[in-house]
């Protein structure tokens, strides 16, 4: 296959996902702004996002397979962004504790002369009960501060769980991993 493959994203957590399926790739960020717009619900805006990313890579490599994502969670009816500070993450974490949280994670895959494919996973996270210490010892480990949510599934951030309801565990870790197969597969894309 010599079709150039692109992660529209610079995340290194989605580039490890996307290097488990041993296909060279190369990143490019698309420098969308991630504002949610005005009573946009979480799965709005993954979709939106992943799209916009998705459209605005494939613009610059028209003859290239473009793969974005976009992850947002919501709890309660509050979309939950990243927190970007220990506090931020500590108060996070105590809103969270007891609850179950829905992520949504949208995949897009642009290719030549074909439509713009989205999918969306949901995955609920039940947070089990938590303490003060616990949120503090679990952010001072894993130092959570740029994911949604303020814990790193895969890491520690699984201890912080009472379960997962899911159809594509890589949805939580913010790329599902099991649509993009296929629709790479249609592509002549030999996986494995």
């Amino acid at each position: 296959m010599n079709q150039q493959l692109i992660l529209a994203s610079e995340s290194p957590y989605k580039k490890n996902i996307l290097k488990r399926l041993g296909l060279p790739f190369f990143a490019h960020a698309p420098f969308v702004d991630e504002t949610p717009t005005q009573s946009e619900s979480a799965r709005a805006l993954t979709i939106r996002l992943a799209s916009a990313k998705a459209q605005t890579i494939a613009r610059h490599y028209p003859t290239a397979c473009v793969i974005s994502t976009d992850q947002s969670a919501d709890c309660t009816g509050e979309i939950l962004g990243k927190p970007q500070s220990k506090d931020r993450a500590v108060d996070m974490l105590h809103r969270l504790s007891g609850k179950d949280v829905s992520f949504f994670t949208t995949v897009g895959f642009c290719a030549p002369d074909t439509p713009l494919l989205l999918h969306t996973e949901e995955v609920v996270v039940s947070i089990r009960a938590l303490s003060h210490a616990e949120i503090v010892r679990y952010i001072d480990a894993d130092e959570p501060l740029d994911c949604a949510g303020s814990f790193k599934v895969e890491r520690l951030g699984i201890s912080l769980f009472r379960s997962v309801k899911s159809e594509d565990p890589t949805a939580l870790e913010g790329l599902p991993l099991i649509q993009l197969c296929q629709w790479l597969r249609d592509q002549g894309f030999s996986i494995p």
